[in-house]
């Protein structure tokens, strides 16, 4: 429970001497980063004092420095999706996740050197076009970054033990905690490390000399090694390798963060098959599907993915999925399975040489097979969302809790049915099996509250039977891959036996001597500090209840470098329930008001954080009922009478952009925005002058298209262009509005277009829908049913947008119509210009004469409508080389966010401005006109609609 000794406050004295190290600006102190930062994808949770954000190495040591002087622990974290308690802290926390990020291809793709905050999902994307991949596959990949999987030895679904962290490590340069720095590329480093670290390259010797010895030992860690096993520090590191400064940096890999800071690692790549086809297998039970492994194996499986039937009812009410699941028997598992090869020839071989055999298995389906991608990726999605999934669905006020465990293969099936018994013994009904069955390695979730001493002892007992279980009767593994963490610091040396305990606990020792880097995470005295600071999960609403905080969503966020991402807006808003529960009512006035900027006013409630969350949570839709619930009685009269004299307000809008363009004009380009930084200054809600914007378009081509014809033509759309069209111009520098650019295609195309009498004082609501003014939204919405029913005759033609954004608005739209307009709007076709362009325009072939060199910003948008794939195919077909940057994501603009927190938007395109300036090309294009804005200051080129693209192109 928060209460106000939970938030030790670093001194102003500490403060200060950090600020000497570290710019005041990365160091964060306030009560709501100290809240957001309290959790990570596991159970536990610390405040911390501080978190810093270093960007130097000198910077790493001089806050070891810091660590010593005056006895704080520190921790590294990066990702945050480590499931054990590896990456919280009472004392300095270290966010390697924005500074960190440098990646650079090396050997033709055979190699990679990477920074530690860079997640594998786009280190993956980096090596795509050498047809490699890094070997660690974990399920987090898209949000784990390359620190934490390293130092937790990731495998995953695909990589088994022969290509891990650990096995796929070429060189790591690393930083001790006494500032010492080394790297195994130097050979140089080899000698100096023997010279400047003589206590710690002795001990590594003698260990050495004494595992080599002991022959029962030796073995005994060569066989642990043959499957996963994250328990502890890697001792095969001593077996594996001779000189005391590769087994030390071998023995960070899995070390969790323990011994010392890894600055850079270069890893080996492996090869990315071109041709897969997966296939969900389903059996009568578990033990069934277990003892179709061992062929599976044979047959060439690279992915066997087990599932019980609880995990399969996690995710049987998933759109898409196959029906077929909620007919299975009670007591039915499944495997998803995947064959991989260099051709589809040999991908077939493969395909059918195994559906040869099938017979020999118990089957309750005959296998279907799917090589397509979207097929491919939905299926891994539901096995990927498992763990969440399961999370989502449990009791309100509950935990989530993931154990790791491995068994020999041959004897999986048994101890499966083992743990159950045990579930059922502790009373986990709702626990689930899944996991990764070729390494004979499962993960099990169970749920139950920690809000009572006898829940906490519940938990105690039953995991200690399971290691019990695991150990001593399956001599298996307690963690496969997860790491030890806190979870299961306790029980290192049942699994392994006291001398292999006594060596890690001299390895701790001799690296970090005063155990004040990451202290409690796999060696500790305490023997409960797996049930010590649980994490609390009370009961606050619909979203917030289903967040397991797993950090899937954090990639995503536009804001993520500047406030708050998904995640850390959910421990927020449960910190608030804790602290005003307990009466704490200082810190929660503190807490409540430093929400507003960092929680609402930066979302950009674009909805991206609900396409990465396994359960779909869209942090977006939270925020923005939590606006409307802040809106004030007055706010909420002003925004309808804004909405229902809409025309006024465009007309109001056009004409400030044109005192505004001609001020620039007489004054100098920069004077509209010094102007209205003045006036910001006053009024911090006034929007902040771009110099994207530009003088109104001219209306006079829509008024002479505003009529239905006398009878219904075939091939005639209904353009409805989106108020931002109307009152913006298209580009600073003149030129063709969008309008005219979207007529000119249809005409060449030889496609009548309608346009509404009505077209001027229409919104579709966007923009009182993403600020929470419902009833303002509810009366534009009801407005433009009305306007687009009269357009289309009754929905006889389709409405086509040229405002990705007000499309996938107006798709959205059914909630807030009445039953009579929710009956027009089931019957009317509204379409995305992307859309028209990929289905109407192409499909005709045009005469064209193609751009060489585009690239293309996708908005967010087009992901939520699934048109990125048409987009691209868009560009292909009026341009030779097309360019997606690898770290395209939300822009943060939001319709007006960059005009009030230009801020949001600076950083959230931060990287991806920079991968496109480093090259040049002919043309940038999106659909959209504010996020086009947003790229072109970000950029310093005029990004525009790709509707312009086919204009020019066309002829």
């Amino acid at each position: 429970m928060l209460d106000t000794d939970t938030f030790k406050l670093i001194s102003m004295e500490l403060l200060t001497a950090l600020s000497k190290i570290v710019s005041p600006e990365r160091i964060k102190t306030r009560v709501i980063d100290l809240v957001s930062y309290a959790s990570d994808a596991g159970f536990y949770q610390l405040i911390p004092k501080a978190i810093v954000l270093p960007v130097s190495e000198d910077e790493i040591k001089a806050l070891f420095y810091f660590s010593h002087t005056n006895h704080i622990p520190l921790v590294f974290r990066t990702g945050g999706t480590s499931l054990s308690g590896q990456s919280i802290t009472d004392g300095i926390l270290v966010d390697l996740s924005r500074f960190w990020n440098r990646i650079q291809v090396e050997e033709n793709g055979n190699a990679i050197r990477l920074q530690p905050g860079i997640t594998g999902a786009m280190v993956n994307a980096h090596l795509r076009k050498y047809s490699r991949k890094i070997g660690p596959d974990p399920s987090s990949i898209s949000a784990a970054m390359i620190g934490g999987i390293l130092s937790n030895n990731a495998s995953g679904m695909c990589c088994g033990v022969k290509f891990n962290s650990y096995h796929t490590t070429k060189h790591i340069r690393f930083i001790l905690p006494d500032g010492k720095q080394f790297s195994t590329e130097i050979s140089k480093d080899y000698e100096r490390f023997r010279q400047e670290c003589s206590v710690l390259f002795e001990e590594l010797v003698m260990i050495r000399s004494e595992i080599r010895s002991d022959i029962f030992l030796f073995n005994k860690i060569r066989e642990k090694y043959r499957t996963k096993n994250t328990v502890g520090y890697s001792l095969n590191a001593f077996t594996d390798y001779d000189h005391p400064l590769d087994i030390f940096a071998h023995l960070l890999i899995g070390a969790e963060g323990t011994l010392a800071f890894i600055a850079e690692a270069v890893m080996h790549t492996i090869p990315d098959l071109p041709f897969k086809s997966t296939a969900l297998l389903y059996f009568p039970d578990i033990y069934c599907a277990c003892q179709a492994i061992i062929p599976l194996i044979e047959a060439g499986a690279e992915m066997v993915e087990l599932m019980d039937r609880a995990s399969l009812r996690s995710v049987e009410n998933m759109k898409g999925i196959d029906p077929f699941i909620k007919a299975l028997p009670e007591t039915a598992a499944a495997l998803l399975i995947e064959f991989q090869e260099q051709t589809a020839d040999r991908l077939q071989s493969r395909v059918t040489a195994f559906l040869s055999q099938q017979d020999k298995l118990a089957l309750l389906n005959v296998p279907v097979f799917t090589t397509d991608i979207n097929e491919r990726d939905f299926l891994w999605k539901v096995r990927k969302g498992l763990f969440p999934a399961v999370g989502a669905i449990r009791a309100s006020g509950t935990s989530v809790i993931l154990e790791d465990v491995a068994f020999p293969l041959a004897r999986l099936g048994e101890a499966i049915l083992d743990l159950q018994v045990l579930f059922k013994k502790f009373e986990y009904h709702n626990a689930i099996i899944f996991g990764h069955a070729k390494d004979g390695n499962i993960h099990f979730v169970v749920t139950q509250s920690f809000d009572t001493a006898t829940e906490v002892e519940r938990y105690d007992r039953f995991l200690r039977e399971v290691v019990v279980l695991v150990v001593t009767k399956y001599e298996g593994t307690l963690k496969a891959e997860h790491g030890t963490g806190r979870n299961m610091a306790p029980f290192v040396e049942t699994e392994w036996g006291g001398e292999a305990y006594r060596i890690m606990k001299r390895i701790k020792a001799a690296a970090d001597p005063k155990h004040l880097l990451n202290p409690g995470v796999i060696v500790s005295e305490d023997k409960e500090i797996h049930i010590k600071n649980l994490k609390p999960l009370p009961s606050v609403e619909e979203e917030v209840d289903k967040c397991i905080e797993c950090g899937y969503c954090e990639h995503r966020c536009p804001s993520r470098d500047i406030t708050l991402t998904p995640r850390r807006r959910i421990v927020v808003r449960r910190a608030l329930v804790q602290l005003k529960r307990a009466g704490e009512q200082r810190e929660y006035r503190s807490l409540l008001d430093q929400y507003q900027y960092d929680g609402l006013d930066t979302c950009a409630v674009d909805g991206l954080c609900a396409a990465a969350c396994p359960v779909d949570i869209n942090t977006g839709d939270l925020v923005k009922r939590l606006r409307k619930e802040n809106h004030s009685s007055f706010a909420n009269r002003i925004a309808l009478f804004i909405a229902k004299n809409f025309r006024a307000t465009v007309r109001a809008v056009r004409f400030a952009l044109m005192v505004g363009s001609a001020i620039n004009k007489l004054a100098g380009t920069k004077a509209m925005r010094n102007l209205t930084r003045g006036i910001r200054r006053i009024i911090p809600a006034f929007p902040l002058w771009t110099n994207q914007l530009a003088a109104p378009p001219s209306l006079r081509s829509l008024k002479n298209r505003s009529s239905l014809p006398d009878t219904p033509i075939a091939n005639a759309v209904v353009y409805f262009p989106g108020c931002i069209s109307r009152m913006m111009g298209s580009s600073p520098t003149g030129g063709k509005n969008i309008m005219d650019s979207f007529l000119s295609v249809s005409a060449k195309a030889g496609i009548q277009v309608i346009i509404s009498k009505r077209i001027n004082g229409a919104c579709c609501g966007q923009i009182f829908s993403s600020k929470g003014f419902h009833a303002a939204y509810r009366f534009t919405a009801n407005k433009i049913m009305d306007q687009l029913w009269e357009a289309t005759a009754g929905g006889t033609y389709p409405v086509v947008m040229d405002i990705s954004s007000c499309t996938i608005t107006l798709h959205n739209i059914r909630p807030v119509l009445t039953t009579f307009n929710q009956q027009r709007f089931a019957q009317l076709r509204i379409m995305d210009s992307v859309a028209y362009l990929h289905d109407t325009i192409l499909p005709l072939d045009p005469p064209r004469k193609k751009k060489k060199d585009i690239v293309l910003h996708p908005v967010c948008s087009l992901h939520k409508m699934k048109l990125e794939n048409s987009f691209v195919r868009i560009a292909r077909f009026f341009a030779d080389n097309v360019t997606v940057p690898t770290s395209a994501g939300c822009c943060g603009m939001a319709g007006d966010r960059g005009f009030l927190f230009p801020e949001l938007t600076a950083s959230a395109t931060m990287a991806e401005s920079l991968e496109v300036k480093a090259s040049v090309y002919e043309g940038y294009y999106s659909s959209t006109r504010t996020c086009e804005m947003a790229m072109s200051d970000a950029v310093g080129k005029n990004y525009e609609s790709i509707l312009y693209l086919a204009d020019e192109v066309m002829v």
